[in-house]
């Protein structure tokens, strides 16, 4: 039980609200899953609404639209102008269908999976140092057995990827390579990305078959299905294709260090001399004191995967382990960063 602490108290030496923001950013974040999934974003990209009309759109009651319209303004989504709501150019680019960058898949998987992002979930995973999410099984154990679970996932995670998978090609110089495996390439976003901003370059999407069959699709849709293939194969048994160049995103922090030894292992030997390889990742400094982006996602990796966040300087250690060489570090997009290194 806590104990009580005198009244006569002097003023704190500081103010609360670095703890106020943390904890209200949780409601927060629940409030723009609702406008999502009740459809506000598609229902102001139509024009500015005033509350009266969004109320009757949305079937809700003033108090509660109040609510989720003044969150949205807060958090940089909806702009309020005389009285009406319109999307910021943030919405624009991220919660609208029509928009290459649709955000919407991976907003729609998460609501699919509240139930383990709870307060309990979270401490078990803690605990026990247990995935939460799928009951407690292995990720990805269970999409091999469930195939329109891995689909889903892939959709989420196109999602995900969308915006990031535009924003690396360009820090990147891809010039001199001609075919990148794109391993455990999910839909397929970053391989698109790629051959989008490097004309002369292909891609293989190496991923489990269920997987490859949903990358097709997106493949198909950007009109690249002449210069991007799909690999069906085992991350962990199967040789991996001819490439000059293979890349990760979002792989490394999926598995523990031995796991991530394991692949950068893999990809030295199945590539050739001059060969590159890209690790795309949110980082840790090297002290593991953040970024905050990057903590809160190696607690989502404790919900979902058996794997963690790495620091530049962990992933820079395994690649020159291997035998990588020319390892560099370079910001991409949003949170994340590429680490790459060449084979000599």
């Amino acid at each position: 039980m806590t104990q009580p602490v005198a009244v006569n108290a002097p003023k704190p030496p500081m103010d609360e609200r670095p703890l106020w923001d943390l904890l209200e950013t949780a409601l927060a974040y629940k409030a723009v899953l609702v406008a999502h999934s009740l459809g506000l974003f598609p229902l102001l990209a139509d024009g500015p609404r005033t509350t009266a009309e969004i109320c009757e759109a949305l079937k809700i009651a003033r108090r509660p639209a109040t609510a989720l319209l003044a969150t949205g303004a807060a958090t940089g989504l909806v702009a309020a102008h005389d009285g009406h709501y319109s999307l910021t150019p943030l919405a624009q680019t991220y919660l609208l269908e029509s928009s290459p960058y649709y955000f919407g898949s991976f907003l729609n998987m998460l609501i699919a999976n509240d139930e383990f992002t709870s307060f309990e979930c979270t401490k078990q995973a803690v605990l026990t140092d247990r995935s939460q999410v799928y009951s407690g099984e292995e990720i990805f154990k269970s999409h091999e057995a469930q195939i329109a679970l891995a689909q889903a996932f892939t959709h989420g995670m196109h999602g995900h990827s969308a915006g990031a998978a535009h924003g690396w090609p360009e820090v990147v110089d891809l010039s001199g390579c001609r075919l990148m495996l794109d391993v455990g390439g999910g839909s397929g976003a970053h391989a698109i990305g790629a051959a989008q901003r490097w004309p002369h370059l292909r891609a293989v999407i190496f991923d489990m078959p269920p997987v490859c069959e949903v990358a097709e699709g997106y493949i198909a849709c950007a009109g690249l299905d002449d210069r991007i293939t799909t690999h069906a194969g085992d991350l962990w048994n199967d040789p991996f294709p001819p490439a000059d160049v293979h890349f990760y995103a979002d792989i490394y922090h999926d598995w523990p260090p031995e796991k991530g030894r394991f692949l950068t292992k893999k990809s030295f030997d199945s590539l050739n001399p001059g060969g590159r390889i890209i690790i795309h990742e949110r980082l840790y400094n090297d002290e593991k004191t953040g970024p905050l982006a990057t903590a809160a996602y190696a607690v989502a990796m404790l919900l979902w995967t058996e794997g963690q966040q790495y620091s530049g300087r962990e992933l820079t250690a395994m690649l020159a382990e291997a035998g990588f060489t020319d390892i560099e570090i370079k910001p991409s997009f949003s949170y994340w960063s590429v680490v790459t290194g060449r084979r000599p």
